[in-house]
């Protein structure tokens, strides 16, 4: 993996300038430590940091081709998984190929194909390919947002990063934060509404989309939807489907230069892929490696609810003995977790998900040490069921979305002058009821149809972005590339269309996916209710970010003291409370964002816009 960054003006050359790319690479030097390159040519000034996994001595970027007698120039960061095929293709085209790296495969896909290129790739991408006779460039990210891009319009010049501190760092773009990105990260976060990067003047490149910047501007256009489509397989169609794009998924991402592992919590889908992992790699005469976490004290401090009704340890090691693997537990101290909270936040460029975030980071800088690339199993409960609105039907009429429980406990703690916090609630409450009623559907989907795919389309749009968003920034922050085949697109344009009956056959979440792969798994591990990514219990943990806190507003140049109500503060903070946020943020977590909203506000040097 790799970041990529850039500058463009085809109105106004002098203010191209490859020194200020350079410095807006500079700053996410993380996500490529291997190598970094340039290029600046007229309109254009691109800079590229390289995280190497596949031909690593040839796949240096910027990568520049001629064909025909013109010239292209890509940078690009992602991984392709049907590089073979593409290959095949391009050399009926006459295309001869210089390199194993799919970076070559990709740019030649525009060469060869256009603009239509990306509906071809399979894989995380986002990418940038400049056109030197049609002074275009082009972008494109993945079908499902795996690979992020961010982009900035001021004047004539657009400029684009994978992360937002790279935006920044150009002087023309300023961290201004205005109501409605105020009012998502109090409601949102770690969400944030699709197409936003919640400052100003910041946009994304939404999933599935690509677009060309020309001197007629920036045009974007959705090169992927979502369909509706009527199934007619049966259920034994669905299983053998099912296990067929799930296990081709998987194995198409175990190709790498450099040593791969799995995260194995012991839940049903981490488990999925390190099983056929380690079976491919048996039969190549491999021994897979896989890693599970843990926090410090959390054995004598857990404490089962709803959507964690047990700890991983005992389910971790279980599979892992199973499938044979070289298994490593990963146990965070709670000092780091708390240490890393700030770190964390400017991996994600704001505040985000507190220990959740922070003991990622953690986990991935030991991965490091051993390994570059991980597959996960992010994204199952999205696309197969696995969450309580998918089946809970009070939750998801809500009028509000359905993994954030309270929406004024967070929003509430901030003095109303400032937040205007009903105003917020109400926009945010007309923009989820807009997304709700988006879904894909046929005029003949029974109520249980219409209620999965609603849930479904919810869940992947915002919650699996947050999710995905997450991963990428923790690892990346870390030099680690972290796959997730069940992010696919082929996996969720056909479960999509599969009957919830089948999906959901016996009450069971996910039924499709375990009548699927069950094969691969012990009936322990089949028959585990959903855990999701652990969180800490330890109540040492809520000590120290709640004296944190209490340090923090006593401090003359306090943003929170400012922004908060601090009487409402202190009554929280007296108070139990349960989740608010998905399935794990409760009282610990909101402390600790709360204090990754001061530390953000400070470091980005926040302006608020009002």
């Amino acid at each position: 993996m790799c970041s990529i960054c850039g500058i463009i003006d085809f109105e106004d050359r002098e203010k191209v300038s490859s020194m200020l790319a350079q410095e807006m690479g500079a700053a996410m030097s993380n996500r490529g430590p291997d190598q970094s390159g340039a290029f600046a040519e007229g309109p254009v000034a691109f800079h590229h940091n390289r995280l190497a996994v596949i031909d690593v001595e040839n796949g240096r970027q910027p990568m520049t081709r001629n064909f025909r007698g013109r010239e292209y120039t890509i940078i690009y960061n992602g991984e392709l998984y049907n590089t073979p095929e593409l290959t095949e293709e391009l050399k009926s085209f006459g295309v001869i190929l210089t390199t194993r790296c799919d970076t070559e495969v990709v740019l030649y896909s525009y060469i060869v194909y256009g603009e239509e290129c990306a509906e071809r790739l399979n894989g995380i991408f986002a990418f940038a390919v400049y056109d030197k006779e049609k002074e275009t460039v082009f972008f494109a990210r993945d079908r499902l947002g795996v690979k992020p891009l961010f982009y900035s319009i001021s004047g004539s010049t657009l400029l684009f990063a994978s992360e937002i501190k790279a935006l920044l760092k150009h002087p023309e773009v300023k961290p201004k934060l205005d109501m409605e990105g105020l009012w998502q990260l109090i409601f949102l976060s770690p969400i944030r509404l699709t197409g936003t990067g919640v400052f100003r003047d910041i946009s994304e490149l939404a999933p599935g989309c690509a677009a060309t910047y020309s001197r007629a501007g920036f045009c974007v256009k959705k090169y992927w939807e979502l369909r509706a489509e009527n199934f007619s397989d049966t259920r034994e169609d669905a299983i053998e489907k099912t296990r067929w794009l799930v296990t081709d998924a998987i194995r198409r991402q175990l190709v790498s230069d450099v040593p791969l592992c799995t995260l194995l919590s012991g839940g049903v889908d981490s488990s999925i892929i390190s099983a056929v992992s380690a079976e491919d790699y048996k039969q190549r005469g491999m021994w897979l490696s896989t890693y599970s976490f843990e926090y410090e004290g959390n054995r004598e401090s857990f404490r089962s609810s709803l959507f964690q009704p047990q700890g991983d340890d005992e389910y971790a090691a279980a599979m892992a003995e199973f499938i044979g693997s070289d298994h490593e537990v990963i146990t965070v101290p709670t000092r780091e977790v708390v240490c890393k909270l700030l770190d964390a936040t400017l991996s994600r460029d704001m505040p985000g998900q507190s220990d959740i975030d922070s003991s990622l980071l953690y986990f991935c800088g030991v991965i490091k040490k051993r390994h570059t690339v991980a597959i996960s199993g992010e994204c199952a409960d999205e696309v197969f069921g696995g969450y309580p609105w998918f089946y809970r039907k009070e939750m998801l009429e809500n009028p509000f979305f359905p993994w954030i429980h309270e929406p004024m406990l967070r929003a509430g703690l901030f003095r109303d002058s400032v937040v205007r916090a009903e105003e917020g609630y109400r926009y945010l409450s007309r923009e989820y009821q807009r997304m709700s009623g988006e879904f894909p559907r046929l005029d003949g989907d029974s109520e249980s149809m219409l209620q999965s795919r609603k849930a479904t389309w919810l869940s992947v749009n915002l919650f699996m972005s947050s999710l995905l968003e997450r991963k990428d920034r923790m690892s990346m922050a870390s030099s680690v590339e972290i796959r997730v085949p069940f992010a696919d697109h082929r996996i969720l344009e056909y479960v999509y269309n599969v009957p919830w009956e089948i999906k959901f056959e016996g009450q069971t979440e996910k039924a499709l996916l375990r009548n699927a792969m069950g094969f691969c798994l012990p009936d322990m591990i089949l028959h585990r209710k959903k855990s999701p990514y652990p969180k800490t219990h330890n109540p040492a943990y809520e000590a120290m970010v709640t004296k944190l806190l209490t340090d923090t507003l006593n401090s003359e140049d306090s943003c929170l003291a400012a922004l908060c109500d601090l009487r409402k503060l202190e009554d929280f903070l007296s108070h139990d409370s349960g989740t608010w946020f998905g399935q794990l943020m409760s009282k610990p977590q909101l402390i600790a964002w709360l204090l990754q909203l001061e530390y953000w506000f400070k470091e980005y040097r926040v302006e608020l816009v009002t």
